[in-house]
């Protein structure tokens, strides 16, 4: 297995190569700069001229692409136009925020989804699973953006319980002050994130639990005088989690990656808000650095997803 793992991380190589020149050229085929309207709407085009020719952005595209491997390969990003500051520190600063906010969506979504999914499976066909489907349809019908705006204002500005931006208090001191707001400013769009991250979770884990209840391992696990129970927690759910398991490292590397719409609307400074920041102020330098992060995430995903899917079911192997 770990040489398997081995060439695959060797095969991302090539394929981040290739991302890399694409980003790069499609990031410079983006219309405008980085420079009109950011220093001054009425600002001198001999200034702006200045400012395009000291930072490279007139010399042909290789040479830029080239200049920019060659820092990449000693830790450097580059400088944010923008922010004005190295994007690597950018990178970990909003990675960071990012970081609690995906695994505190993480562990809600499987730590609602999983119990979900098997109880309705359990009663199916009752008013149980019937609550759980209606639940399941509803979110699903619902965007996820016009959840977010209801959820800020009903918990945020009508109840006042959560604060409704940033990622810390200006007020926390201390590691113990400064965990605790951390905390509250994740709570609630981490829990609205997970409600919706869920709908897929219960009606893959349903559907899986209800086909294994009425396959033939299970009625002669049955026959033989076997607790439901036992069936339930050794075999039926096991069996059941293969599809979510499936999935689970494109959900990590996904909620790594950061929620434009959760980090828009909450003020959440993280890895999408930054990233559609970028966008807006064409910031060439962040826009490369955190699509090619996004691609190393995806590729990364899909071997964590084979890694998961080999535990939960030894008969599969990561090829």
């Amino acid at each position: 297995m770990w040489k398997t793992i081995l060439r695959r991380v060797l095969i991302m190589i090539p394929e981040l190569i290739i991302l890399s020149i694409l980003v790069f050229l499609l990031a410079k085929a983006m219309p405008g700069d980085p420079f009109t309207g950011s220093i001054n709407p009425r600002a001198d085009p001999a200034q702006i001229h200045h400012l395009m020719a000291i930072h490279g952005l007139y010399d042909p595209w290789y040479q830029q692409y080239w200049n920019w491997v060659a820092h990449l390969f000693h830790g450097d990003l580059g400088m944010s136009y923008e922010y004005q500051e190295p994007v690597v520190d950018l990178i970990q600063q909003r990675g960071a925020n990012t970081l609690w906010l995906a695994l505190f969506t993480m562990v809600l979504t499987y730590g609602i989804g999983l119990p979900l999914g098997m109880y309705a499976a359990h009663h199916e066909g009752k008013l149980q699973d019937t609550l759980v489907r209606v639940y399941t349809y509803v979110t699903m019908s619902i965007p996820f953006f016009v959840v977010l705006v209801i959820g800020i204002w009903i918990f945020g500005y009508a109840l006042n319980w959560f604060p409704t931006s940033g990622s810390v208090s200006a007020q926390a001191s201390g590691l113990g002050g400064t965990v605790l707001s951390r905390l509250d400013h994740i709570i609630l769009p981490g829990l609205l994130g997970a409600l919706f991250g869920t709908v897929n979770i219960v009606q893959y884990l349903r559907s899986e639990v209800i086909d294994a209840k009425h396959s033939d391992y299970v009625r002669t696990a049955r026959s033989k005088g076997v607790p439901m129970k036992d069936i339930y927690r050794h075999h039926i759910f096991r069996n059941s989690l293969l599809p979510i398991a499936a999935f689970a490292g494109y959900s990590i590397t996904g909620l790594l990656g950061g929620s434009i719409f959760t980090e828009m609307v909450f003020s959440y400074p993280g890895m999408g808000l930054l990233f559609l920041n970028a966008i807006n102020f064409r910031d060439y330098t962040v826009i490369t650095a955190l699509v090619l992060l996004y691609g190393f995430l995806n590729l990364l995903g899909t071997l964590l997803s084979d890694i998961v899917l080999s535990i939960v079911d030894p008969r599969v192997r990561v090829e």
